[in-house]
This record gives C-alpha cells, structure tokens and sequence, in this order.
C-alpha cells in the first residue's frame, strides 16, 4: 500500500492542516512526530526506499527506539502545505541499530531533512515509551494564549497548572497530572530536548517559554485534543487577566478533588495547594 492512503499517514497530514487553521503554525513553524505501529511499517513496506543507504546523525541518542520508524514534519515545511503536498513536506525515517543515526526510507521528495526538533521529538518519545508503550505522538505547536502566558505568569509548572485548571472544569479531568514549564532555551538543540523530556517522564504537557508547547498522545486525536485543551484554558485566562489581576470566584481545591471519583481519575495533590490570595498567579 502506498503511504498516503494509510490510516495513520491520513491522520497525520489531517492534523497538520487542523493545527495551522487553528492559527498554531505560521510560516513553517511547529512540528509532528508520530512513532509506527509494526503492522503499518509491513503495509507500507513496498512503498519504502531503503537503496540510498545514507545516514545522518541525529544529534542525540536514543537506543529504546533503535530500529525503529517514524513519521515527522520536514526541517523548514510549512504546515498548510502538508495535507495537499505530503510527500514533498513529510518523511519517515528508520533509526539505525544504535539509535545514533536514521535514514530517509520515504518522502521529502524535493529534498530536505526531518524537523530540526527532531532530537526533542526523540528522546519525548522514547521517554514516552518507556512510561506508556501506546503513546506514539508528539506535537509541537505555537498556541498564542500559552506563549502569552509564559510572559505573564512564574515559570513555575504548578503556578501554571493550577491557573489553566481554574480556567475549565475538563483541563484536571484530561491532564490530571498537570503540566510542565521549560525556561526559554536555544531550539533545535538536545539542551532543550533533555529538559522537555524530563517533563515527559510523568506528564503529557510541556510549556516552552516564550515559544510553544509540547503534547504527546496514544493517537493524533489525544495529542491535539490536549494542545487544544490547554490552549482554550489559556485563552480564557487571557481575557480574564485583560480585565483584572484578581478573581472574584473560581475552582476550589475541594471541587476538584470531587472530580477524582466520577472521572476515574487521580488529580496530582502539588497542584491542589491552599493560596494565600485570590491574585492570579501568585500562591
């Protein structure tokens, strides 16, 4: 089967054209990752090109994906290009047996590399692996209203967690173990690709100061539906901040711990604290 009329590749280009019309992804900013299933890389294994046998470092190094093959978003692409050009702005790879270096078995037909993020990408999902196997995506965005926030609120992960759980009742009961903040770093690079996966090892959400957002999911669907949620939640923060630096009313400690028996879930208690005052951002 030709790569393109896949599931998992449909899915993939979808969600490239979903994030740009979102307003996420202007000129060739952001990047998609997705890690592949072995039944998909045996249905697309006739339309994969192995002859060229060239290999390039991937700056970083990641032995648990060893072998493996994914799906990412080319160095430079524009995400509105994706959906009706994906062969000449997307490309899999396969890394080597040492998880030092990867080959292009498929796309960027005009040439090119995979994303520059490439080793964030990686070592997010290796981490990713090692604490759910069925997470696959990683997804890199440029939301406004959490990159708004980053200029606004500590760069604390609690602070910033409990200020988007207080923004919407669905944000605790879809990412009940908060999110993480990473101070503005150098892109591109391992530095920030170390620190996003630290975050990774317990939670699904990671805040690049004054930059983006990294989220990772089982699927295209859990991945982007939780960039959307936080992003939402941020937005509502925004307007309520443009208003006021102080809320009137809102979510308490004791209502979300209402939600863990209903929802199947379990809300992280370091997020639950006791504020001293009602002055957003502040504990």
């Amino acid at each position: 089967m030709k790569v393109v009329d896949t599931a998992f590749a449909k899915s993939f280009f979808r969600m490239c054209g979903d994030g740009f019309y979102q307003g996420w992804h202007e000129r060739n900013g952001g990047n998609l990752s997705y890690r592949l299933k072995e039944d998909e890389i045996r249905e697309i294994w006739d339309d994969l090109n192995f002859e060229s046998g060239r290999q390039y470092d991937i700056g970083t190094f990641v032995p648990t994906l060893a072998g493996e093959f994914f799906m990412v978003t080319g160095s430079g692409k524009y995400m509105r290009n994706i959906p009706d050009a994906p062969e000449e702005n997307v490309c899999i790879v396969k890394l080597d047996a040492s998880g030092v270096r990867y080959q292009i078995v498929w796309g960027l037909t005009n040439g090119g590399k995979p994303t520059s993020e490439l080793p964030s990408h990686l070592m997010n999902l290796e981490v990713c692996k090692r604490r759910d196997p069925n997470i696959r995506v990683v997804y890199h965005a440029h939301p406004a209203n959490i990159i708004a926030l980053t200029y606004l609120l500590p760069l604390d992960g609690e602070i910033f967690t409990r200020e988007i759980f207080e923004m919407a009742t669905e944000c605790p009961v879809v990412f009940p173990k908060g999110i993480g903040v990473v101070p503005w770093m150098v892109p591109g690079g391992k530095d920030i690709a170390v620190a996003t996966s630290k975050i990774m090892e317990e939670q699904d959400f990671a805040v690049w100061a004054h930059h983006g957002a990294f989220a990772c999911g089982t699927d295209f669907d859990m991945a982007f539906g939780l960039m959307h949620t936080v992003e939402k939640a941020a937005e509502v923060l925004i307007k309520v901040m443009s208003v006021t630096d102080k809320k009137r009313q809102t979510i308490s400690p004791r209502n979300f711990r209402a939600l863990n028996a209903p929802f199947g879930i379990d809300i992280d208690e370091r997020f639950l604290y006791d504020k001293k005052s009602n002055v957003i951002g502040e504990r």
